[in-house]
């Protein structure tokens, strides 16, 4: 132990199904649990419109995760808001936890940060990050209520986005650096209906501002001068990847670079544990991601008490082999 570290059961390093599903289990089982995260709700708050998650009716993305992360504080979870920088294992039993601001030490610790948002990596874009630069047009389109703004991207979301975008702002453009949209062909041909969308074949090369983004600079597919183009808001749809470097040396990972895992959510290293989109999972869902923090969560509570982990359907036979 250094000076400083400040000691949990559990550390669970995301906030979003995966995460929190994880958090509402291990606090349930009396394991002192804090989640780590850079934001809350990940992926899903990107999504307005769910549909088929059990047991609820149509919601929101942002909506439904504010009823994850009610019900983990309530049973006693703590949401941090620190990025993980490292990860150290102590001994047989222990982890150390750092981040930029604090470090926890930790008997286990379960990974489900998802994946991260796809940067378009050209100057200004960190500058002027939440600044005008938004990777999610549910939690940020609001914002831009009656300006102008451009969406990023060729992909089905980048087009329901562009979609949410046009009943919110004056002005929008779809800045797509390949003719052909990867998104539904119908879905382009709807936005070409409506007087405020623009499409761009181009590609971003520069944000510009000052205190905020006031224009970016693209460079169009056919040759010619780069074009900049006033507006208030960009948002970037390029997808999301896997950022799994700083537990490289602890996990292995496919090569997509998302964390391998056995059915029991364990990595190769004893009690570290991995659920959700981060890992090598098939389905990308936010029912599979809870349902994975679910089962990393019991895992993680039988690798702390040193339980064996016994597999039965039947409660009451299981019952009378405890007797």
């Amino acid at each position: 132990m250094v000076m400083g570290e400040k000691l949990y059961d559990v550390v669970i390093v995301g906030a979003g199904a995966a995460g929190m599903t994880a958090a509402i289990y291990t606090t349930r089982r009396n394991l002192k649990t804090v989640i780590l995260t850079k934001d809350v709700g990940g992926q899903t708050n990107t999504t307005n419109h769910i549909e088929n998650y059990p047991g609820l009716d149509i919601i929101e993305g942002p909506a439904m995760m504010k009823k994850f992360e009610d019900q983990a504080i309530d049973f006693g979870a703590e949401i941090l808001y620190e990025g993980v920088e490292k990860i150290e294992k102590l001994g047989e039993r222990n982890f150390r936890v750092m981040t930029g601001e604090n470090v926890y030490a930790c008997k286990a610790v379960i990974l489900a940060f998802g994946k991260t948002p796809k940067l378009m990596n050209v100057p200004g874009e960190v500058e002027f990050t939440n600044k005008g630069i938004s990777y999610c047009v549910t939690c940020d389109g609001p914002l831009f209520k009656n300006k102008a703004v451009a969406i990023v991207g060729n992909s089905h979301t980048a087009l329901e986005g562009a979609e949410i975008l046009s009943d919110i702002c004056s002005k929008v453009y779809v800045i797509h650096k390949v003719p052909k949209f990867a998104g539904y062909e119908n879905d382009v041909e709807s936005l070409k209906k409506k007087g405020n969308v623009e499409f761009v074949n181009a590609s971003v090369k520069e944000a510009k501002g000052d205190k905020f983004l006031k224009s970016v600079v693209v460079q169009s597919a056919n040759p010619g001068e780069p074009k900049e183009i006033g507006l208030s808001g960009l948002f970037v749809e390029l997808g999301f990847e896997s950022k799994t470097e700083f537990v490289k040396d602890f996990v292995e990972r496919d090569a997509l670079k998302q964390i391998i895992i056995n059915d029991m959510c364990e990595t190769k290293t004893s009690g570290l544990f991995a659920a959700g989109d981060v890992t090598n999972m098939p389905f990308k869902q936010i029912v599979i991601s809870a349902g994975d923090g679910a089962k990393a969560a019991l895992q993680c509570y039988n690798y702390i008490k040193g339980l064996k982990t016994v597999i039965s359907a039947d409660w009451a036979a299981l019952k009378k082999e405890k007797k």
